[in-house]
């Protein structure tokens, strides 16, 4: 169930403030009768008019795309660059949107879709998603230093959230080290900064699992649809906790 005024600002009728407007003015049925309440929430099945023309509703969509290193995570870029939704050309209908942020050096799974209150689930810091990273880094981290990213480490913008970090290769005569790490944040620029903090900068990073989705069967650039079994398990991960 979701507002009224939601659903008719998400079929790109007008802004949700006019929609409000328009319910209170009446110009607004459901199933044949005028609604004038603002807090009257809709089903999928319930036929919305306004202004007598009959609201179309977009189908939800949910994408798991391999995002390469060299492409923005906007729907636009005034620079000119590569976005996300390049790769989505001529294949999806809908005003799809990335769930949150990759790095334009970052490469990795990232979720677009076009469901505003999915999209918050995934990325509100309160429902705590994880996300996990492999980052190559240049330097060997200390048992200090994990130990300081573990408990939470203090950057410009404040303490983070504990992370689960783990080293999984050191080359000493390189001085380089590769490290994987989970968190379940989304500042910007997050683990890049992490590192740093500790003194070894991260020369490549690539996310490589987002809760239980991983990105098994694609190469760079391409993507899949999740399935509204992977759809439902993620709702239920955000709002309980836990894979029902």
């Amino acid at each position: 169930m979701e507002r009224l005024q939601k659903v008719i600002a998400q079929a790109g009728i007008t802004s949700r403030r006019k929609a409000e407007e328009l319910i209170l003015e009446g110009k607004v049925k459901v199933n044949g009768e005028v609604v004038t309440q603002l807090g009257t929430k809709v089903s999928a099945t319930d036929v919305i008019e306004v202004n007598g023309i009959k609201v179309e509703r977009e189908q939800k969509v949910y994408f798991l795309f391999y995002k390469p290193r060299g492409v923005v995570s906007t729907v636009s870029d005034d620079r000119g660059r590569k976005t996300v939704l390049d790769f989505f050309k001529g294949y999806v209908e809908q005003r799809i949107f990335p769930v949150g942020r990759l790095d334009y050096d970052t490469s990795g799974l990232l979720l677009l879709t076009n469901d505003g209150e999915f999209a918050n689930l995934m990325t509100h810091p309160k429902y705590k998603i994880e996300k996990t990273y492999i980052a190559r880094l240049k330097g060997i981290p200390s048992f200090e230093d994990i130990k300081k990213l573990r408990k939470g480490i203090m950057l410009e913008d404040g303490m983070t959230a504990p992370a689960k970090v783990e080293l999984k290769k050191i080359d000493r005569k390189a001085n380089k080290a590769i490290c994987e790490i989970t968190i379940h944040e989304g500042r910007n620029r997050q683990v890049r900064r992490m590192f740093e903090a500790i003194g070894t900068p991260v020369v490549k990073l690539k996310r490589e699992r987002f809760a239980f989705l991983d990105l098994k069967g694609l190469n760079a650039g391409e993507f899949r649809e999740l399935t509204p079994h992977e759809v439902k398990q993620l709702r239920v991960l955000a709002e309980t906790g836990k894979i029902g």
